[in-house]
């Protein structure tokens, strides 16, 4: 049911429900806010957004308010402006003045609005709590002082994802965000990095290792070699002012070669070489029941965190394969190094994601150091990257495209496509009915588990059978799949599903939490676009038909599953507490 509405006299027309906020972008008026995000629902918490409606005496904040039928609003007046001002003044009075050396300086909401609301002196004295910094994990650096108590992180944290690691703690002017009682290390916290991503402000913000990377390529002793995710290509553009999904990998590699890298890897690569060792798994549970089914997908380290955490008996139906940009690392130190004559004590490989928890998956279990020594050194996120692209003093728009290094860095459509949602998956069924049937699959498209629901589900045919996928996304709708399958086992019924994939972040690793900020989900499908366009103009779309891949196999690995291949690139899994202190 449609209602009609003016607002600053602009006729208006939106589906029943609509908030007042939405209503007015609908015709192009901006009401500025801090605490709203298109991700969340409103929780009315900084009271920016207020607005006036005729025929009541009291402004209403239009995030949390539905326009009804015959409202009219005022979203502007000299009275609303200076309210939000002092509303603004306020928040301000609470935060430190550290803009020039915060994580969020030019890219802090609040910042943003001091600036639009032409703020020019503190009219209040600054009271900002003493509060120490909150970092023991490594990967997100939480500081309370800079907290504008807007409740996103929480939310994200809860909702969103299902954890339950922040809370608000204390109350009133000693309220601060934290986990309750334990340190961030010590929580169910799984590293996703979505608080941050969500943050307004430089509250949460990644652990920065751009020095420590400066520091190796600057060592003449070292051969640094860098690779880069599929989602970081569609998303390091809006760091510099292209639309969101414009791929950009050939300037990429421009640019981390002027940077100083040694040699240019790309973790599509690593990709392609997961499906041959998670498609083998599958083809080996689902045909020859070597295992319990169903097979699921670990190339997501936030999401290996939480099956640890809250769903340890799961861990039989985990692939062992480890994620791709381990796999490009473990093969830098040991096939590459062997084919360049290099020594891997003198290696050092970094790796570029669009995501937080890769700064703990490196260091996560011995696994992880295959090749005799740590496989990747270092993680960074989009963000880190595009920071010491800018420093470098590299002039990213007029980059000329360069091409990767060959031995890792070819890579097929497949490969590219995992940065998406549903992407896994397909690429694994593309693999599976190639290597089940002896035959090549002429259409490769599997469009039914793809696009932004939270979960997808499908049964395709492969090899003459009947294979039930689910593909879930954001971690508070991957409890729906597992209990199907717990319940399914309990009443020892056939499993619901053979095959499925889960991405911790909303999107997968489109909207991963170190990519640039201000993502909706407007922008994580502009960023899948950018990888299904890339797919679709590759020649090569299969993993298993990458030439590089068939190479690797016949002069390293022998074939997948390999006793070569299972000591580099697979790993183990072990419940773990939530809490571990």
């Amino acid at each position: 049911m449609a209602v009609h509405a003016h607002i600053n006299g602009i006729p208006v027309e939106v589906p029943e429900g609509t908030m007042i906020l939405d209503a007015a972008r609908s015709v192009q008026i901006d009401i500025p806010r801090l605490c709203k995000h298109p991700d969340l629902d409103p929780t009315a918490a900084c009271g920016i957004c207020i607005v006036k409606v005729e025929g009541i005496n009291r402004m209403l904040r239009a995030c949390c308010t539905p326009i009804e039928e015959g409202m009219k609003i005022v979203t502007h007046d000299p009275e609303i402006v200076e309210v939000r001002r002092t509303v603004v003044e306020l928040i301000m009075s609470k935060h430190p003045n550290e803009c020039l050396t915060c994580g969020r300086n030019q890219n802090c909401e609040l910042q943003t609005l001091v600036a639009e609301f032409g703020i020019r002196t503190v009219a209040l004295p600054n009271i900002v709590p003493d509060l120490p910094l909150y970092d023991d994990t490594e990967v997100l650096t939480i500081d309370p002082r800079k907290c504008i108590t807007c409740g996103r992180c929480v939310m994200v944290c809860q909702e969103m994802q299902n954890v339950h690691a922040l809370c608000f703690l204390d109350r009133g002017y000693g309220t601060r965000i934290a986990a309750a009682g334990v340190t961030l290390g010590e929580s169910p916290c799984v590293k996703c990095g979505q608080c941050s991503a969500h943050c307004p402000t430089g509250a949460i913000v990644e652990f920065d290792e751009t020095g420590k990377t400066w520091d190796y390529i600057k060592d003449p002793s070292l051969f640094t070699a860098v690779q880069i995710a599929p989602s970081v290509r569609v998303a390091i553009g809006e760091a510099f002012g292209y639309p969101p999904g414009t791929n950009l990998t050939g300037k990429l590699y421009a640019a981390l070669r002027r940077m100083g890298f040694d040699a240019i890897f790309d973790t599509n690569f690593g990709a392609d070489v997961t499906i041959l060792e998670e498609g083998t798994e599958f083809i080996q549970r689902f045909v020859h029941k070597s295992a319990e089914l169903p097979l699921i997908t670990s190339c997501c380290p936030a999401w290996v965190d939480f099956m640890e955490k809250f769903y340890g008996d799961m861990i039989d139906h985990f692939s062992t394969c480890k994620s791709p940009h381990e796999i490009v690392g473990v093969l830098a130190k040991t096939y590459y190094a062997k084919k360049q004559g290099l020594d891997p004590a003198k290696m050092r490989v970094v790796s570029i994601m669009p995501c937080t928890a890769k700064k703990w998956e490196i260091h996560r279990s011995a696994s992880m150091a295959a090749s005799g020594y740590q496989d990747v050194d270092v993680s960074l996120t989009t963000r880190e990257l595009a920071r010491m692209i800018k420093q470098a003093g590299i002039d990213f728009r007029h980059l000329p495209e360069e091409e990767c290094d060959r031995v890792l860095g070819d890579y097929s459509g497949a490969g590219t496509i995992f940065g998406a949602t549903g992407g896994v998956m397909e690429a694994a069924l593309r693999t599976a009915q190639d290597l089940l049937t002896g035959k090549a699959l002429k259409k490769v498209e599997f469009k039914a588990i793809r696009g932004l629901k939270g979960v997808k589900e499908a049964e395709v045919e492969v090899a003459g059978k009947t294979v039930r996928v689910a593909v879930a996304h954001g971690l508070a709708n991957v409890e729906s799949v597992l209990e199907r399958v717990q319940e399914a086992k309990e009443k020892g019924d056939e499993p619901p599903y053979h095959f499925i994939e889960v991405m911790a972040c909303p999107g997968g690793c489109v909207g991963g939490g170190g990519q640039p900020y201000g993502v909706t989900n407007e922008v994580r499908e502009a960023r899948a676009r950018g990888l299904y366009t890339e797919d679709e103009r590759l020649a090569v779309r299969k993993s298993h038909e990458n030439p590089e891949v068939k190479r690797l196999y016949d002069e390293f690995l022998e074939k997948p599953l390999s006793h070569k291949s299972h000591e580099l690139l697979h790993t183990r899994y072990q419940a773990r507490l939530t809490y571990s202190r």
